[in-house]
């Protein structure tokens, strides 16, 4: 790891992020800009995104902190941390390739070969490469442990049959990070899985975009019907899916952070939604004027200052000692359970405006609070629904038993 910086060197690299953020940052391209990385929908959305990530790339402010020599800066996360805070400063378009800058990366650093850290890396950083995920499949929700899609051995090769679904990107994408089952019989279903980089560019593998609720196409389903892949794109060993997937889903929850930089989903500023409390009005006053509704907006700016003071806590381990691991793993449950909670809230001080959606010139803020309320659903249950992440904090912080 890098040294940590003195203050004079953060301070100068934080003011070149700041003034570089602030001449290049676009707000408006002239149309609409997702909120999410799983809101990604149309050309013109994912060429200029893609752009966005390269450009902040070369420009230094994505990756400052992975290993120089797989394409990385090389630096300290401070300096990331620091270019990160100027990118929200300047509400700066989210990074483009989520699952493979915030989840494949990271555990190819951790645990691939030199050869693959050499392929991979450097193109997730630049966009080149854009990766998706293959673990849910239509028939088993969120049981990712029942996975179907079969991955046959011949020879130096493996075919891949049946299908993946809620697949981000996977229209758009070069490689997917691939749950299949080796093993049918196997003493458990955890043991007969195995994990896969998987190219999508190949013949056998067919995709059929999904409409969602918001009007918008995010998400595929993914089909393999006698796909051919290299055995080489075995990771991990066969038989040890169950606990790639898993290390996969710590950075996909949060509880593990290796920070590349930015953002794949827009973080909702509490203080939007103060501003439109103060604009709106009910029965001749405005809104703010109600102390029910003063305390409710109250208790949710404390709500996520306490969200955020508690990222900063767990790089502490002095103030982690009890329960290590509470905060890593209640993470994505708080935050993305209070988004929906105060996305909705601010749905509800809209009166009968809250009835338009985008393009209805009626709409308040052109639909933006509607889209942040829809789209907040899919963070509740990618990576693993509320419910899941209840029962992780339930039995891997607190110690209580499995429910039977």
């Amino acid at each position: 790891m890098a040294d940590k910086p003195d203050a004079a060197e953060l301070k100068e690299y934080s003011e070149a992020a700041d003034a570089w953020f602030k001449e290049n940052t676009v707000r408006d391209p002239g149309f609409m800009l997702p909120l999410t990385f799983m809101e990604v929908s149309t050309d013109e959305q994912f060429d200029f995104l893609r752009e966005w990530q390269r450009k902040v790339y070369e420009a230094g402010y994505l990756g400052a902190s992975w290993p120089k020599e797989y394409g990385g800066g090389g630096l300290h996360t401070d300096f990331q941390r620091a270019a990160t805070r100027a990118m929200k400063k300047y509400d700066a378009p989210i990074m483009l390739n989520a699952i493979g800058n915030g989840w494949a990366g990271p555990l190819i650093l951790d645990l691939g070969s030199e050869e693959q850290k050499q392929t991979y890396i450097k193109g997730m950083l630049n966009a080149e490469d854009i990766w998706c995920q293959g673990f849910s499949e239509p028939e088993h929700g969120s049981d990712l442990g029942n996975a179907q899609l079969k991955a046959v051995k011949e020879g130096d090769e493996y075919v891949l049959n049946g299908s993946k679904i809620w697949t981000s990107l996977g229209d758009r994408a070069k490689y997917m990070i691939l749950l299949a089952r080796t093993d049918f019989e196997a003493e458990n279903k955890y043991k007969g899985l195995s994990f896969f980089l998987n190219p999508m560019k190949i013949d056998g593998i067919s995709t059929s975009r999904i409409k969602k609720l918001t009007g918008e196409y995010g998400f595929v389903q993914t089909f393999f019907t006698d796909a051919r892949i290299s055995a080489d794109c075995l990771f991990g060993g066969e038989g040890n899916g169950w606990s790639m997937a898993m290390k996969t889903l710590e950075y996909e929850r949060g509880a593990k952070v290796k920070p590349v930089g930015g953002y794949f989903v827009k973080e909702l500023d509490v203080m939007q939604i103060v501003e439109l409390a103060k604009n709106s009005m009910r029965n001749g006053k405005p809104l703010l004027d109600d102390p029910v509704m003063r305390d409710k907006m109250t208790q949710y700016m404390i709500d996520i200052q306490a969200l955020n003071l508690n990222n900063t806590r767990r790089r502490m381990p002095q103030l982690m000692q009890d329960k290590p691991m509470g905060l890593p793993l209640m993470n994505k449950l708080a935050r993305t359970e209070l988004i929906r909670e105060l996305t909705e809230f601010s749905l509800g001080f809209q009166g009968t405006k809250a009835g338009y959606y985008v393009g209805d010139e009626n709409a308040v803020d052109d639909g933006y609070w509607h889209r942040s309320y829809l789209n907040s659903f899919s963070a509740t249950i990618g990576g693993g629904t509320s419910e899941i992440q209840r029962n992780i904090v339930a039995e891997h912080a607190l110690g209580l038993p499995k429910t039977r």
